[in-house]
């Protein structure tokens, strides 16, 4: 099993933390080969463990945590289009750390910044994963779910909040609940276009969709929006899996299985 090391590297500025110069953030390390570079969700990497992943792929991982989350630089609030901002910084670090190619594989959050990454230097990736992709700006079906992280963090229970702590601190997970329920409200104000400016199809880098049948953040049509605009998008929708796929314990190992077979096939330049 790979072992993942616990380290830390400063970058000049991210958007995510504007007006401070230099910022340190946190990543985990691990492993040899082609990097993996895996972009956690909206309620961080330990919520959601690639523990599965890890045991089995054989790769180098490199896992950070973004500004706002976990022993990165702490925020109160996520900026406006954050997953932008986001790109910026992951670009930003890869740099940092010597990365000039890697393969990503982005969940929820990470799967929008993940996709803008692959449109703005296609050919600084060998492959894309995304799991449980978003398009739809505004999404009706997650609203009371939004409202709910942003004003009443605790109502999850016992179980999240001990996990959300053991990530970010005691002192600081409901910050992070707060400010992505806000941050996903305020984008939905302006619902017109999808997060990708309408790009999706000039996307050249390959494609992996994993997503879960269950999912309760996907809205209607847009799983048929990508298989549309990426005809050579590879789409596995999982039967019984929901918003996290690769770490439920159903679908884990399949999740883990479609994504190794999947980066098998891409070349490695």
């Amino acid at each position: 099993m790979t072992t993942l090391v616990s380290k830390m590297e400063t970058i000049e500025s991210s958007p995510l933390l504007p007006g401070t110069r230099p910022i340190t953030l946190h990543y985990r390390d691990g492993g040899a080969g082609e990097p993996l570079v895996i972009l956690h969700g909206g309620w961080g990497y330990g919520f959601y463990p690639y523990d599965d992943a890890i045991a089995t792929l054989g790769r180098r991982f490199v896992i950070p945590d973004r500004t706002g989350y976990g022993r990165s630089p702490h925020i109160a609030e996520l900026p406006a289009e954050f997953h932008v901002a986001a790109a910026v910084e992951t670009e930003t670090l890869l740099d940092a750390l010597g990365i000039e190619r890697c393969a990503l594989w982005g969940h929820s959050d990470g799967a929008i910044i993940a996709t803008l990454l692959a449109l703005r230097s296609p050919e600084r990736y060998s492959g894309l994963v995304v799991e449980a992709i978003h398009l739809d700006r505004a999404k009706p079906r997650s609203r009371d779910f939004f409202l709910r992280m942003r004003d009443d963090p605790d109502s999850f229970g016992e179980r999240v909040a001990r996990r959300l702590a053991e990530d970010h601190g005691e002192d600081y997970w409901r910050t992070v609940l707060h400010a992505g329920g806000q941050a996903w409200l305020d984008i939905a104000k302006t619902p017109d276009d999808d997060f990708y400016e309408g790009r999706l199809q000039e996307l050249r880098v390959p494609l992996l969709v994993v997503h879960g049948a269950d999912d309760p953040r996907t809205e209607p049509g847009e799983l048929d929006r990508i298989e549309r605009d990426i005809p050579s998008a590879r789409i596995e929708l999982l039967a019984g899996a929901g918003h996290s796929p690769h770490s439920e314990r159903g679908s884990a190992a399949r999740s883990t299985a479609l994504v190794a077979n999947f980066l098998a096939s891409v070349p490695v330049v």
